[in-house]
């Protein structure tokens, strides 16, 4: 065998070997995620029960819609991220790509929201950020237990 097909088979066995170190990345990821969704879901009720905790009025938003309708935005993320976050560390595949798309949605959302709670909105964008590479470069480390 040549030195090349070596290295290839040996790199594959380590793709199949199971988890690596990098698993620790996405307990990370599904950690900081079940965090952001604990503080999308806190956010909402803020936005739903104390509208006048925030920067500025409803029209001074990126987006022109009330509180209520921004609080039950974040309470749903909040929740849908919370669940995925539960899913990731169990290596479910779903919880992934549900997680992905959760904290897409939520940088979105914290972007539109940036002007009521501008420093708020930037950790979370940032923390989203990282909940994405996590999920994305190391996500095949947590194998699915039912596959």
């Amino acid at each position: 065998m040549t030195e090349t097909s070596q290295r290839g088979s040996q790199d594959a066995a380590r793709y199949n070997s199971g988890s690596s170190g990098w698993a620790g990345w996405v307990v990370f990821g599904g950690v900081i995620l079940i965090m952001l969704g604990a503080f999308q879901v806190i956010e909402g009720l803020v936005a739903l029960f104390d509208d006048g905790f925030y920067a500025v009025r409803p029209n001074g938003l990126v987006v022109n819609v009330d509180y209520n309708t921004w609080g039950w935005t974040h309470l749903v993320i909040g929740i849908v991220g919370v669940l995925a976050g539960l899913g990731l560390l169990v290596g479910n595949m779903a919880a992934r790509v549900v997680g992905v798309v959760v904290a897409c949605l939520s940088a979105l959302v914290n972007l539109a929201f940036i002007s009521a709670y501008p420093v708020w909105s930037a950790i979370m964008i940032a923390l989203d950020v990282i909940v994405i590479y996590a999920i994305i470069v190391h996500g095949r480390e947590l194998k699915d237990p039912y596959t």
